[in-house]
């Protein structure tokens, strides 16, 4: 399954070209769904490679190592060139894949590519329509000039300065890291929107604009709660474990074999979850008889569930509440890839890889279209595969190709 030229058809974004001067994870990830959703990415790599290319995991019959599954995962459907951006003529193609593209992404530090002419500013005036997105940990100075703008920046530095290591893990334990990368995968989705918006104003305007997304920015925006709750209420929200400050019962509570999810704040779910239990007595109960009466009693409510539950394993007790509580099994993996719903959302998408003689799965993409328009699934390109049939769309001829791969501007 090898990638191909630039498609048309229905898929939402078909016809929109990204060029895409992104590397690790967030930008990646912005660049992947607007390539899931039909756009021609072009993914520009640098000499020595994205850095998640040797990063793997590897499968064990993989001895090619192309690129391992971190790579695969975020770079499927897109085409792969190699530019060395050093250089003034790997520069003059960047400026030539920008006047014929729709949107641009980056995630450099603030100011890398102003200094090697590819601004916002200089691409514009080579293409008027285009949308260019930043993702940056700290924002650019066009939209807000922070203190911290020439500051690096990953997934661990935006969940702990946006507030979201403060308010997770136990009370008496450290802050704790979300596991997966939401302080690159959230602002890549909100760059997204970004892109999207700023895609139709240039369709009705006939100009870009310049999209910019703070990590910080978007980690503070899903730690939104607390936020209100110390304007409101002058209080300094900590870590809660897997308790909510103002809902009960929310939370996760111990079964036979694991744990679950069941959320019940509600009155109507509350009556719902004692029924379930064969405790219509706690329906009346003063200490729990409301939402507040129960987080003021919070211990007693895990207590009484727990006393239920810990007889049951995580299937009794989604088979007892599923229909009338929310409720649901803490998954592990090997349990998530054989859950029917997984399957019937085709959550599990897989893909070629090279070097393996069966396809792998990364996760699906999770924006779905009652039309059933999308693309098909396409793996992750071979470093410069691409390269020659990207140059031959711009104009250049075999000859002026050779030359830059002689000077190792392009491979």
């Amino acid at each position: 399954m090898t990638p191909g030229p630039a498609r048309t058809g229905g898929a939402p974004l078909a016809g929109v070209r990204v060029l895409d001067l992104t590397r690790a994870l967030a930008g990646p990830f912005v660049t992947m769904l607007l390539a899931d959703l039909g756009a021609d990415v072009i993914k520009v790599e640098p000499p020595e490679g994205d850095i998640t290319r040797a990063q793997g995991p590897f499968h064990p019959s993989d001895e090619l190592h192309a690129y391992g599954g971190y790579f695969a995962s975020i770079n499927r459907n897109k085409r792969g060139v190699v530019l060395d951006l050093r250089t003034e003529a790997g520069r003059k193609v960047v400026r030539d894949l920008a006047s014929r593209s729709d949107v641009l992404v980056e995630n450099f530090r603030s100011g890398v590519l102003d200094r090697l002419g590819l601004s916002y500013e200089e691409l514009s005036q080579v293409n008027p329509r285009l949308v260019y997105a930043a993702l940056r940990g700290f924002g650019d100075p066009r939209t807000g000039a922070s203190p911290y703008a020439a500051r690096p920046a990953y997934d661990v530095v935006a969940q702990a300065m946006g507030g979201l290591m403060a308010i997770t893990g136990q009370p008496e334990g450290p802050p704790t890291k979300v596991g997966p990368g939401v302080g690159d995968i959230l602002p890549a989705a909100f760059t997204t929107v970004g892109i999207l918006a700023a895609l139709r104003q240039a369709e009705a305007t006939g100009r870009g604009d310049f999209v910019d997304v703070a990590m910080y920015d978007a980690v503070l925006a899903l730690c939104e709660r607390v936020v209100y709750q110390h304007s409101y209420l002058g209080a300094v929200p900590g870590r809660e474990g897997n308790e909510h400050p103002l809902l009960c019962p929310f939370g996760l509570y111990r079964v036979a074999d694991g744990w679950v999810a069941v959320a019940a704040p509600g009155d109507r779910h509350w009556e719902l979850l004692c029924k379930a239990m064969d405790r219509p007595d706690l329906v009346t109960d003063e200490r729990l008889h409301t939402n507040v009466a129960r987080v003021r009693h919070r211990e007693l409510v895990r207590e009484l569930f727990e006393d239920w539950s810990s007889t049951r394993t995580m299937s009794e007790v989604e088979r007892l509440l599923a229909h009338n509580v929310p409720v649901a099994p803490v998954n592990t993996i090997d349990r998530i890839v054989t859950d029917p719903h997984v399957l019937a959302r085709d959550m599990l998408l897989e893909l070629d890889h090279p070097g393996v003689a069966e396809p792998l799965a990364v996760a699906g993409m999770p924006i779905k279209f009652a039309s059933g328009k999308g693309v098909p699934a396409r793996r992750a390109p071979l470093f410069g595969e691409h390269t020659d049939a990207v140059l031959a769309e711009l104009g250049y001829a075999d000859a002026e190709v050779a030359a830059l791969r002689a000077q190792r501007v392009v491979a």
